[in-house]
């Protein structure tokens, strides 16, 4: 007799969404729109979630943990780092112009980037045993080039990323319908500008739940070993199998 199929439990997993959209709420978001289909999908899953529009909040640019102590009146990132790094999770969506993630996303890659030489309580970089992943929107080419930028830099400060880890949507290349549009020039569209995308829709489910998995095999056997990766016991002199090269 064939055992019932058992399915992963994300439950215990926290997740967290950053739209690096340029638009204040409670403008629409197109990239917000295409996020919740990635949250809804952790959403039914029993992943604990938390989204931020990061342009809602005073952040300002810099690469220190809090930037009222260089200068800056106000800085809400240390309240928001704080919700970053109790995730097991992180997930960054940006729209594309000029061929490029929004500088918003760049200046979301700069404050994580100040605290990448913080440790965790094994010596590693703080953001070992978290997984990162993107979602991009947009109406002109970039959308690779955009998730290449982001995953490389997540995973330069510590992230580790899945297979097929970024997902989006463009439209054709020039003014139109961005995702999740139901008008556009006054005619009225069939349905949601890309909710007809099966690439679109494969890839934002796939890119979840391989989040998804990963984030949940790093939490099942308790993190990375720190043998190998230490910082503090590589300034204490630890070099494990490292040997200087000799001249020759």
């Amino acid at each position: 007799m064939q055992s019932a199929q058992k399915f992963p439990d994300f439950t215990k997993l926290k997740a967290i969404f950053i739209n690096c959209t340029l638009k204040k709420s409670p403008l629409a978001s197109h990239t917000e729109t295409l996020m919740r289909q990635s949250m809804d999908i952790m959403t039914k899953e029993g992943v604990q979630l938390r989204y931020i529009r990061l342009v809602d909040h005073q952040v300002p640019p810099g690469v220190y943990p809090d930037m009222t102590e260089h200068g800056w009146e106000q800085d809400e990132w240390p309240q928001i780092k704080e919700q970053i790094l109790a995730a097991d999770i992180l997930v960054i969506g940006t729209p594309i112009w000029l061929g490029e993630k929004s500088s918003v996303a760049q200046k979301l890659i700069e404050r994580l980037y100040a605290l990448s030489g913080q440790t965790n309580d094994r010596g590693q970089y703080i953001y070992y045993n978290k997984v990162g992943g993107c979602l991009v929107t947009g109406n002109e080419d970039g959308l690779k080039h955009c998730a290449r930028d982001i995953l490389y830099a997540l995973q330069h400060i510590g992230y580790s990323i899945p297979p097929q880890a970024d997902a989006g949507w463009i439209g054709e290349v020039g003014p139109g319908p961005s995702y999740g549009d139901t008008e556009w020039q006054d005619q009225s569209l069939n349905q949601p500008a890309g909710f007809d995308s099966d690439f679109t829709q494969r890839n934002t489910t796939f890119m979840t739940y391989n989040l998804l998995h990963l984030a949940q095999m790093i939490q099942a056997q308790g993190g990375y070993s720190n043998y190998g990766n230490n910082k503090k016991a590589w300034d204490e002199g630890k070099r494990w199998n490292f040997d200087n090269p000799e001249y020759r």
